[in-house]
């Protein structure tokens, strides 16, 4: 009897079991549900409504998008309205990590989609060239950093932090350019079918691929510790990564597409483009690389395909361009709090810091691209693009603010180099572009740009006028 009844309470127990094993997770609480909603519903309208502003005072959208969540965040609303503030964006993790799942994809697929514009026989002739901006508008704020970071005052760096740790991060901080920002404004500005806007982008992959190489190397040394297999590791599988790319996925990511060109619908093309970027994007993850950094290289897969295939994009395009980056660089701000800057100790070295970030990074570009032989004006609409920090460098100093590298004061005045050189990428561009000659090459590539973009007609009007 007692051999009955344990075989019946082991038999309940096990079933009992299986019922919790195979019971499905509980679903998103409707208060939890109802605030997401509303920061993805206001988010969005003051990042279109500041956007059309920025437009309005001669600016690329970006610009408004991005102050958008400076108003929503501490800066501002958490100033003025500090229990509005707490309401609307609750410290709960739970809440905040919905907001900050939208704003990744956001990024990864706008990345992704900045990939399929870009002209890979240019970025092929022109690598280079490419390569030697890059590194060289990396090397010089790179040690500039690195020295400002030792010399700074003790009271910037975090608790017992490492001081060399501390200059180290510093110097991947300045170095960095923020490759969505950078394709947002050349985009906003029309820029992304001209030789320059191509060459830009293409420098800004190699600060990217270069400047998360570096900084997963500084993050390591923090937390774990770091050594030379690390690093031979880290370069090994970013080699690993692209000739992938180049060798397999291509041929693989033309197959798909050509296959999706079989139904008369737009549906399997574009969800077909969203896999590749987004599978892309998740392979770089896991290596420990950026996202975004795989999400380029999806997109430069897609690119590869053909105009007529690419033509059935444009819906997505417009989708992307308009809700989901606005969405992602207006999130971007929130965690931006610039009341600290009122202590003259931060606002000192925020000043400093800006210097030396702009002028470091404007003078590695500029002296690369003239050795590259481009013209004065072709070296100053590149500089002037690839300074542009932005995103990238919020998410930098996002991950030296966790592992602890970064003080609340250092993490702003980061943010604060992040918008002001962003800022300064406009004018920039506005002057020295109307100086460089349109060549033949341009606009063929204008003209198959619309057809991506869903705007033939425009790109046919403006051929005939000139």
């Amino acid at each position: 009897m007692r051999r009955g009844l344990c075989t019946r309470i082991d038999g309940s127990s096990a079933s009992l079991r299986r019922e919790i094993t195979v019971a499905p997770p509980p679903s998103i609480a409707p208060h939890a549900l109802l605030i997401f909603l509303l920061q993805v519903g206001l988010l969005l309208s003051a990042a279109l409504l500041l956007g059309r502003l920025a437009r309005r005072l001669g600016m690329p959208a970006v610009v408004g998008e991005l102050c958008a969540g400076v108003f929503f965040g501490p800066t501002v609303l958490g100033h003025l309205a500090p229990g509005a503030s707490a309401w609307l964006l609750p410290r709960d993790v739970g809440q905040i990590h919905l907001l900050d799942a939208i704003g990744q994809i956001g990024v990864v697929l706008f990345v992704g989609v900045t990939g399929i514009e870009i002209d890979f026989g240019l970025v092929r002739r022109k690598g280079s060239v490419a390569l030697r901006i890059g590194i060289a508008g990396m090397v010089i704020p790179l040690g500039a950093g690195i020295i400002a970071g030792i010399l700074a005052p003790r009271s910037l760096l975090a608790g017992s932090m490492n001081r060399e740790a501390f200059a180290l991060f510093v110097g991947v901080a300045m170095c960095v350019s923020a490759l969505p920002v950078i394709a947002k404004t050349l985009s906003d500005m029309n820029l992304l079918h001209r030789n320059i806007g191509q060459l830009t982008i293409a420098a800004g992959v190699v600060d990217d691929a270069v400047g998360w190489l570096l900084l997963s190397i500084v993050s390591a040394m923090v937390t774990v510790g770091v050594s030379g297999g690390t690093v031979a590791s880290s370069v090994a599988l970013l080699a690993i990564a692209v000739l992938v790319a180049s060798t397999i996925a291509r041929p693989l990511v033309r197959l798909a597409f050509a296959r999706c060109q079989r139904s008369s619908e737009n549906g399997p093309t574009i969800a077909t483009a969203v896999l590749v970027i987004v599978g892309s994007a998740a392979a770089t993850q896991a290596m420990g690389f950026e996202a975004t950094f795989g999400a380029f290289l999806g997109g430069l897969l897609i690119g590869s395909a053909k105009t007529a295939e690419l033509s059935r994009l444009a819906p997505l395009r417009s989708v992307v361009v308009s809700v989901f980056a606005p969405l992602f660089f207006a999130t971007a701000g929130l965690r931006v709090d610039l009341t600290v800057l009122s202590h003259p100790v931060p606002l000192i070295a925020a000043t400093i810091a800006l210097v030396i970030a702009v002028a470091g990074k404007f003078a590695g570009a500029y002296l690369g691209a003239l050795s590259s032989k481009l013209t004065k004006w072709e070296a100053l609409a590149l500089a002037g693009g690839i300074n542009a920090r932005g995103v990238i460098q919020i998410v930098v100093a996002t991950v030296g603010l966790r592992v602890g590298v970064l003080t609340t004061t250092t993490y702003t005045i980061v943010i604060l180099i992040a918008i002001i050189t962003s800022l300064m990428a406009p004018p920039i561009l506005r002057r020295a572009m109307p100086r460089i000659v349109v060549t033949e090459e341009e606009t063929e590539r204008r003209r198959a740009l619309a057809v991506f973009r869903g705007q033939l007609a425009d790109a046919d009007r403006d051929s005939e006028a000139a």
